[in-house]
């Protein structure tokens, strides 16, 4: 999986790390707002890296938390989901707006092999000050530029260049 190569989701060792997420994300989504801070301590551990000032709001779920990098000031609103197979990066000053979705695996087209778990990944990476609106999905090996913005719904399946505006399924730039 660490090495880009199709790999088999179903494998034990991925099991135990999705466990140990799960019960980070249960931890965050479960404590009361004042014990639980900006992010809940199992949470803040998991994550790859996090700024001190960044703010995940309950409920979130991740899949193995060890890929996600939060960028200072980064700000995720309730239900977001990041299934982390491969590196996401959030950089300074994003905003992720209710319900945003980041996926980073891509299953195999063949039905045999997918039913055998095989499963490629795509890292994600979203620059400095992006917007992102509620709902909307950022799909696998998508790049963010700085400044962007993400409507609200959009489903997002190429790169976005910095400064623009996208909206839309899939996702095209307004003019």
């Amino acid at each position: 999986m660490a090495a880009g190569e199709w790999y088999r989701c179903l494998d034990p060792e991925l099991d135990a790390l999705r466990d140990r997420a799960r019960k980070a994300v249960h931890q965050h989504n479960t404590l009361p707002p004042d014990e639980r801070g900006a992010i809940a301590p199992a949470l803040k551990a998991l994550f790859a890296a996090v700024a001190a000032d960044c703010f995940v709001e309950a409920p979130f779920h991740c899949a193995y938390g060890m890929n996600i990098t939060l960028g200072a000031g980064v700000y995720l609103n309730a239900g977001c989901t990041i299934l982390d197979c491969a590196p996401v990066v959030i950089g300074d000053g994003s905003m992720l707006g209710p319900g945003v979705h980041i996926y980073c695996a891509e299953h195999h087209k063949d039905v045999a092999l997918r039913r055998a778990g095989l499963e490629i990944d795509r890292p994600v990476t979203i620059g400095k000050d992006v917007w992102i609106g509620g709902g909307a999905i950022i799909l696998p090996g998508v790049t963010i530029g700085d400044g962007a913005i993400v409507g609200a719904g959009a489903v997002v399946t190429k790169d976005v260049a910095a400064g623009v505006t996208v909206v839309g399924n899939p996702a095209r730039v307004v003019r």
